[in-house]
């Protein structure tokens, strides 16, 4: 009887140290992607920021991988947020621009985000921010293969509240915005009405990000979290106000470092690390009229709702210790719109059946430098304008009017905007390796670049159109509308 026990020990003690026990290798891994608004390129510590400290996402890379020439789908607030939801250019479908709170289009129930594409897999799916992708209840993330939802459904300067916080009168242009509602799940919680709320939404939001990282710890997860800020207003909760030398801007990053702080921490509390993805990117470049309220592109040109460096290249730090090699910095061409493929393959998860233009990137983030996935980008603006295409190191920039140009006139200061200027210009060709700064047009030293290039706008134009030379394009699908 005894020699039964003892072999009966022997036999349950291998059990559990092989297949009988699950194992972080056998599980699917949780993903979180942290998503700011307006962060500019050089608004890391690790990407150049001076005067105010980003210690836990200097050690996110530190431990894991910095992308060095990753993309937004466009440079600004709703298509961005659609590129990454769905692998696709924004205007592939139908998304384009910033959606107002007046807007009666948002996110095509045909098309398939990164939460429906894994929950068949089992995710526990929760986004918490800044939506932006259609506010009425059919665009609303519930609609759209999130179990949960907090936060808002659109930028926090659409309210009816001038930059100093007082609320406008009648005549003023942004009394026709409604009341900035807070949402959760499909009905709103309260309205934000005043810029001491708005310095609440960073705690806010990463309080929610650790409730349910800790109540789905036993599954599989995927956590959005789209932070409201960098974008104006700037708003920071008095546990970070005053702390950088930056400046109120500078608060900000600092708080949503934090935030980022937390949610390392909590996976740390709950051994969940290793087999976590962790995606910090940010949305498109600064908004930089606002001055000393806008980040900084790190020495790019132009900034946020440009098609220059500085409006579209963003930061981006992945870490997975599992998987990631630590400290490995990536500068192969990378875009957010590759994230949904990426995660397919990781995941075992099935692709959209609609057509992407996002790219499988998991030989870069396991650590295979040199292999390059992408290697054009396309540069899309406005309704459908497509004002530059890359080829490897190589970009070449149609004729075409940068209306948000923010060359040639003053910034505003402490949170007012200053002017836009127009810059009008011609064909251009840049090579982002020896100039990111897209300063020297080269052209005609490298006029088979051009023609490489114009073949690759040819096929572009055919694809998605392009309303600058007046094409219609051949594959691009309709937003949802009410």
């Amino acid at each position: 009887m005894n020699c039964l026990k003892k072999l009966l020990s022997i036999c349950i003690l291998i059990c559990i140290g092989s297949s009988c026990q699950p194992t972080l290798e056998k599980r699917l891994p949780n993903i979180v992607v942290v998503f700011t608004d307006d962060q500019g390129y050089g608004d890391l510590g690790s990407f150049g920021a001076t005067d105010f400290s980003t210690s836990n996402l200097d050690k996110l890379a530190t431990e894991g991988m910095r992308f060095t020439h990753f993309y937004a789908g466009q440079a600004v607030c709703s298509a961005s947020r659609a590129a990454l939801m769905t692998g696709c250019y924004p205007n592939r479908i139908g998304i384009t621009g910033a959606l107002f709170p007046w807007s009666k289009i948002g996110i095509n129930a045909q098309e398939t985000t990164i939460a429906e594409m894994l929950k068949p897999m089992g995710y526990a799916t929760g986004a918490i921010g800044k939506w932006h992708l259609g506010h009425q209840e059919p665009f609303l993330p519930l609609q759209h293969g999130f179990d949960e939802y907090f936060g808002i459904p659109y930028s926090n300067d659409m309210w009816p509240v001038e930059f100093d916080g007082k609320a406008v009168d009648s005549t003023h242009r942004k009394f026709r915005y409604p009341p900035l509602p807070l949402i959760e799940g499909n009905e709103t919680l309260e309205h934000i009405t005043s810029l001491d709320h708005q310095d609440q939404l960073t705690t806010r939001y990463t309080e929610k990000a650790v409730d349910f990282i800790k109540r789905h710890q036993a599954e599989p997860f995927f956590l959005y979290l789209p932070h409201t800020m960098a974008h104006v207003p700037l708003g920071v909760s008095d546990k970070f106000r005053g702390k950088s030398k930056q400046g109120l801007y500078g608060d900000v990053i600092m708080e949503i470092d934090w935030s980022v702080g937390q949610i390392m921490a909590t996976l740390d509390q709950l051994n969940l690390t290793e087999n976590t993805l962790v995606i910090f990117v940010s949305d498109n470049g600064p908004w930089l009229n606002f001055g000393n309220h806008g980040g900084s592109t790190g020495g790019l040109r132009e900034g946020k709702g440009t098609t220059y460096e500085g409006g579209q290249r963003i930061p981006c730090v992945m870490r997975w210790p599992s998987v990631i090699p630590a400290g490995t910095v990536n500068n192969q061409l990378a875009s957010t719109m590759d994230l949904l493929p990426t995660l397919a393959n990781l995941t075992g998860a099935t692709l959209p059946t609609n057509r992407i233009d996002g790219l499988d990137i998991t030989s870069l983030i396991k650590g295979n430098t040199t292999s390059s996935p992408r290697e054009t980008l396309y540069y899309y603006y406005h309704q459908n304008d497509l004002e530059a295409v890359r080829h490897q190191q190589w970009k070449l920039v149609f004729p075409h009017v940068t209306t948000q140009s923010y060359r040639k006139v003053l910034p505003g200061n402490d949170g007012w905007p200053g002017p836009y200027n127009k810059d009008t210009t011609g064909l251009a060709l840049y090579n982002l390796r020896r100039d990111p700064g897209e300063a020297y047009d080269v052209k005609a030293l490298y006029p088979e670049k051009v023609d490489l290039l114009q073949k690759i706008a040819a096929e572009a134009r055919k694809d998605l159109g392009d309303n600058l030379v007046g094409i219609k394009g051949e594959n691009v699908r309709k937003s949802g509308a009410l």
